[in-house]
């Protein structure tokens, strides 16, 4: 049965995949190179940032150490901010499902490869941050997307604070992407995915595809956790 629901942030919560594709760039560019908008979104999107400056230094096409993704990843969260302040929405339906699914008291958290600061502020602007009972972001796995680890810690963190034991086939994640949905199915769980950043076709591997999250009932959910 439906015990709890995991959501992802950029491109489910929030219409701010193209602000990190900005906020990128903006960072790359005095290194001499910028990203097309198909190889990010076909090739870097599901990444953590920490992964994304790596997969671009073993790549040959960003010529730093390592030691220097930390700075790198400093500046761009700082452009995303900036970005996040002016130009950062909630998509649409969001708010309906969550509303339904406080009123059936399903808990509910976010699993994202986006920073902490970065997530905190734009819950905090469109005054959601207290929908959610557990939030993990990047900074608390050492592996992101489509690696488990991050579903299998905010389920941990769960069931450190609701009393009945919630098992993995018993969760249901919402992501955008191919990665969040092969990370969710890795870890045992089931899957929504909405069609905000990818097409269906992209995401056929999903239990349940949607174009908007107000499309989903609880009906649906629970048909999905038998």
């Amino acid at each position: 049965m439906l015990r709890a629901v995991i959501f992802d942030f950029d491109g489910v919560i929030t219409d701010s995949e193209i602000l990190h594709f900005r906020a990128f760039n903006a960072v790359l560019a005095p290194h001499g190179f910028e990203l097309t908008k198909h190889e990010y979104y076909k090739d870097y999107l599901g990444m953590a940032d920490k992964d994304c400056f790596k997969a671009l230094i073993g790549e040959g096409r960003l010529r730093i150490k390592e030691s220097q993704i930390p700075a790198l990843i400093q500046q761009k969260t700082q452009v995303f901010e900036q970005l996040a302040r002016t130009e950062g929405r909630i998509i649409e339906g969001v708010r309906e499902l969550l509303d339904l699914l406080a009123k059936a008291q399903v808990p509910i958290a976010i699993c994202s490869g986006a920073l902490r600061p970065e997530i905190e502020l734009i819950l905090e602007e469109a005054g959601l941050r207290d929908c959610f009972d557990i939030i993990v972001s990047a900074e608390e796995v050492h592996h992101g997307k489509p690696d488990p680890e991050g579903f299998l810690l905010a389920l941990q963190k769960l069931n450190d604070v609701w009393p009945d034991p919630i098992a993995p086939e018993c969760c249901i994640v919402v992501e955008d992407s191919h990665w969040g949905l092969k990370a969710a199915q890795t870890a045992g769980m089931r899957t929504v995915a909405v069609t905000n950043t990818y097409d269906a076709a992209q995401l056929r591997q999903a239990d349940k595809i949607v174009h908007r999250l107000n499309d989903l009932t609880l009906d649906d959910l629970h048909r999905i956790c038998p």
